[in-house]
């Protein structure tokens, strides 16, 4: 069943300090915490949803992503994984697991293909980012970089505005990096990367990689979190089209009132 906020926080909390606490009693430095924070709404069909997750499950298995956390200073990373939709739900969650090599980053693979196929309505990225603040506040795991990836083929529609929650993570100095996915051609927002850059992203060095055809979305999605997990130059942001004002970040609950007036 869906949580409401009170709820996932403390599941998050209470997981998060769990794994944690089995694994020593003092904290793990680690290069970097990321939280992977992946689309599961009903606007992906059961095959497009089934790509966006073996595109996750590719990367953690790849020795591209192997040799970047190995270069780091401790060579390990702390990973956490959900899938949220218009809420987060208690069996999507994977929480912290220290990555160390290619059989520590497998078994993460293998615990979330092992997860349940399940999406329900709703897309709100607030509540994601709010749930995933809340992992990295886990203070168990140390790091010197606090980063959310998130991934989703709409605007937020679904609980407060996005620009809150967005504001209130970076200003705990979180890095919230964006992977819109425009590859399955029925996304309800055209300019869903400019939308990503103007109201999701936030925070030192965060930047948008569009994954925009079926394709190369596994290729894309490891390109991200190799990024990430070295901290390398992110790319150029996207920029808008000369004279373009900014996308409007409540354009996601207009565009679903609309859909749904008079229901």
């Amino acid at each position: 069943m869906p949580h409401h906020r009170g709820a996932v926080v403390g599941l998050a909390l209470l997981l998060g300090a769990q794994v944690a606490a089995a694994q020593t009693t003092e904290p793990v430095e680690v290069d970097a915490k990321i939280v992977l924070a992946v689309d599961a709404s009903r606007s992906m069909d059961l095959r497009e949803f089934q790509l966006q997750r073996d595109g996750y499950l590719a990367a953690l298995r790849h020795p591209d992503l192997v040799r970047a956390i190995a270069a780091g200073w401790n060579g390990r990373v702390a990973i956490a994984y959900f899938e949220w939709s218009g809420y987060v739900q208690d069996e999507h969650l994977v929480p912290w697991r220290v990555i160390d090599g290619p059989e520590s980053a497998a078994a993460l693979a293998d615990e979330i293909a092992a997860m349940p196929v399940r999406r329900s309505r709703g897309t709100s990225i607030t509540r994601a980012l709010d749930f995933a603040s809340v992992l990295l506040g886990d203070d168990l795991i140390e790091a010197p970089r606090d980063i959310v990836d998130i991934s989703g083929d709409g605007a937020n529609n679904t609980g407060p505005p996005v620009t809150g929650a967005r504001d209130a993570a970076v200003a705990r100095g979180i890095t919230i990096n964006g992977l819109p996915v425009m590859a399955f051609g029925g996304a309800a927002l055209p300019e869903l990367d400019r939308y990503y850059r103007d109201c999701v992203i936030g925070g030192p060095g965060a930047f948008v990689m569009v994954a925009r055809d079926t394709a190369g979305l596994a290729a894309t999605i490891r390109r991200k979190l190799v990024i990430e997990v070295s901290g390398a130059a992110p790319p150029a942001r996207i920029e808008p089209a000369q004279g373009r004002a900014p996308v409007d970040c409540l354009i996601g609950e207009k565009l679903y009132q609309q859909r749904n007036w008079g229901r």
